[in-house]
Parts: C-alpha cells; structure tokens; sequence
C-alpha cells in the first residue's frame, strides 16, 4: 500500500468518502485517489513522489501555474500584517478598482468567500431587485451546490450520477425552471407564459462543468434581449470562465452586459474567494444601503485579496491569451489527430485555456448531447494517462484547464501523452 491509499483509507474513516468535495474520491473513474503533497508550475508532487503535469489546475484558479512566485510573494507581505481583520481594509477597495476596471458590466462589487456564495448572493439580488422568485437555469449548468440551483446540475452532481441532490425541499425546486442550453425557442415559450415571475437568468456563458460546451451563434445575445424586453436580470456566472479567457471574461469576447456576474477562482490567487459585480442600481439593493442581506466574516480576506490581486496584475501585465490558445490547439490538434487515426469519434470544444473532451460523433451543444457519448472511453484515456504522468479532471464531465507554465516542454509532453492514450483505448 502507497502513502496516497494509506492516507486515503485514514480519510474514509474520518470524511465522507474520503473527500472534501465529491469529484476528488475517483468514483467514475475508478481506483483510488491521489493526495498531493507539493505543487509548482505545472506539475503536481504526489505524497509518493510522483510528478504529474497538471490539467485540474486547482480546478481553474492557477493560470499562472502552481505556487507562482509572484502570488506567494503577496500572500507573505500580507502575512506580515495578520490574517484578517473583521473591519475593511485596502485590499478590498484595489481588489474593487481592478475588478471594475477589467469587466466593464462591473459598477460595484461585493467580495465574499466562494463561487458558490457568489451565485447564491447574486439569485437573492435579483428576486429582491425585481420583487419576482422564479429563476431560468440551463440543465448541466453548475452553480455551485445552492438549494435552488442544484437541479439538473452538472460537475460533481452530474458525475455522481445524482443531479438533483437529496435534502432540497421540493418548493425550493419549483421556483427554479430548467431549459435546455442553445435553445432559443424554448426560452421564448417560457418568457411568453411566466415572465412576469422570472426575476433572472443565470447561465455559464460557457457552461464548463459539463464537459465544455460552446453557445451557437446569437445565444447569448438572444439572452440579454429576452432579459431586457422582460425586465428580468441576465446573471453570467463566470467563476469559471471569468479573466481566463480574457481579462473581463465570456463578456468582453462575446460583446455582451450582463447585468449581473458571478465571480470566484483567479481572483483569489489560489485561496477561497468569490465576489458578486453588477449594475449599481442593482447592487445598491444589498445591505447595508438596501434590503437584500448578505454577509460574511472573511469576506475581502487581505490575504485572499493580496493573492487575488498578485494574479490580476500579472494578467494585465503578460496578456497570455494569445499564448494559451495557441498551447488549447495543441492539445485539441493531437487529441483529435490521434482520434482520427484510431477511427474514433470525438469531440474535443476547445476556447483559450479551456477544453474538454467527449467520445461522441456529433457536436455537444446541450446537456443530452454531452450525457450521451462514451464514458468509458474518458475513463481509460484518464487511467493511461495518469499512468503516463498527465493528470485530467477525473470525470468525463469536467473541464480541462492550462496555464502559462505549461508552455514548452510540459504541453509538448502531454500532447504526446493523450494522443498514445486515445490510441491505446
């Protein structure tokens, strides 16, 4: 027995599956996890000494690599002054500038601790905005693990098998109406019989906890229309997405406002943090200036902040956008290139930084699509590559992330990795 099965078999006896979040147990991709004792650029140090390059990326926060001396220089000046606080402090207000800075939609920002609590806060805004309870979800979207949007839920929820998650109470479900991605007409329909109770529509522009998934052409902007011609607020949940594929996110690329959005994971550097942005009007709605309530102890944490705002300069400064896309299409070229040879069908969405991967014939453009391609065919590309020293998203429904310290060597060497993997299945 290895020290990962060591440690893992001492944190079933003391954690719900071992685990503090469920995709990390490898239960859809079998055997046992991995426990990661150090990481640095783009590798990852197993507690068994094992150095895999890394395409988890602490799940989206480290585009700049792990541990990168920048960010951890900032954390340790922080440091220097204590751990929090309870009262504001500067971080908070040039956390805020650059924020509102990078993401024009952005008039104020309200930092708090999670993605989760960032979505949560911002589904709250909009019913006290509009005086309206129903919500508009997209199945396979993933919103982090709130009551009323872990229905029909992607990431762990949909890997588990068990979208809709024990313990919600059905009223809460009732409130939150769930539509298939990319399908206008539907939309439509729903705003044409219930819109004067929709208070929002929340959406991952580019919904990635559900393999990758791309909107058709006028998706989005059929979104924003719809939301303004029934005064319902548009709420892109850019967690994910938000400063990874350009410095103000899907947005800025796609040319829309919305009129909220949800953020988390680069802005904290690699520590817990989350922030909810938005129209003034609408943010002035939360307390202490209006009746909607939200709160947190260790919100605007300084050194969360100090991290945070380590890592949006350095974007600012490098503008790596052009360089991760060129290292996506790498990948994405020698996944489908291997695939072709093989005479396997696959489906490889691929935008900047991002991409997953699915073993289907045809273009995934909803969470059917994306529930209806081969499975196991992920598991053993997962399993020959972890063998081999490249680590993916142990599920077939997550997304792949890059960072800038995978360029040269380290993307060359996973190319050459999951191209044999897709030949070997």
């Amino acid at each position: 027995m290895n020290t990962s099965e060591k440690l893992f078999e001492r944190a079933q006896q003391l954690m719900p599956g071992g685990v503090n979040s469920p995709v990390r147990a490898f239960r859809s991709v079998g055997g046992t996890p991995f426990f990661t004792k150090r990481a640095n650029g783009a590798r990852l140090t197993t507690a068994d000494d094992k150095e895999l390059i890394d395409f988890v990326c602490t799940w989206g926060p480290a585009i700049h690599g792990h541990n990168d001396p920048d960010v951890r220089a900032a954390i340790a000046a922080a440091l220097e002054n204590g751990t929090s606080f309870g009262t504001p402090n500067p971080y908070e207000v040039e956390m805020a500038e650059l924020i509102t800075e990078l993401v024009p939609s952005v008039e104020k920002v309200r930092m708090c601790n999670s993605g989760t609590e960032a979505t949560m806060s911002a589904i709250r805004l909009a019913r006290g905005y509009t005086g309206r309870d129903k919500i508009i979800k997209f199945a396979g979207c993933y919103h982090g693990h709130v009551d009323s949007l872990l229905v029909k839920a992607g990431s762990g929820a949909l890997t588990l098998g068990n979208p809709d998650s024990a313990g919600i109470p059905a009223s809460f479900a009732a409130e939150t109406i769930v539509l298939d991605f990319n399908d206008v007409d539907a939309l439509r329909q729903t705003f044409a019989a219930q819109g004067e109770q929709i208070a929002a529509i929340i959406v991952e522009p580019y919904p990635a906890n559900c393999g990758l998934i791309l909107p058709d052409p006028g998706f989005l902007q059929a979104l924003r229309s719809i939301c303004t011609e029934h005064t319902s607020v548009l709420i892109f949940d850019e967690v994910m997405t938000g400063y990874r594929l350009a410095a103000g996110g899907v947005q800025e690329l796609v040319g829309i406002t919305p009129d909220l959005t949800a953020m988390g994971k680069i802005i904290g550097g690699g520590l817990p943090v989350g922030a909810l942005g938005g129209r003034a009007e609408i943010m002035d709605h939360l307390a202490p200036l209006g009746p909607v309530y939200q709160a947190g102890t260790l919100s605007g944490n300084p050194l969360a902040m100090a991290a945070g705002i380590a890592s949006l300069q350095k974007l600012k400064a490098l503008q790596p956008y052009e360089r991760l896309e060129k290292m996506g299409q790498i990948i994405r070229d020698a996944l489908v290139g291997a695939a072709k040879e093989k005479g396997l069908p696959i489906q490889v969405p691929q935008v900047g930084s991002m991409f997953a991967v699915f073993f289907t014939e045809h273009p995934v453009r909803n969470y059917g699509d994306a529930t209806s391609g081969e499975t196991q065919h992920f598991n053993k590309l997962f399993k020959y590559a972890l063998d081999h020293g490249v680590y993916l998203p142990p599920s077939a429904y997550e997304t792949c992330f890059i960072s800038t310290a995978h360029e040269g060597n380290a993307i060359d060497q996973a190319a050459d990795v999951l191209a044999a993997g897709i030949r070997a299945i």
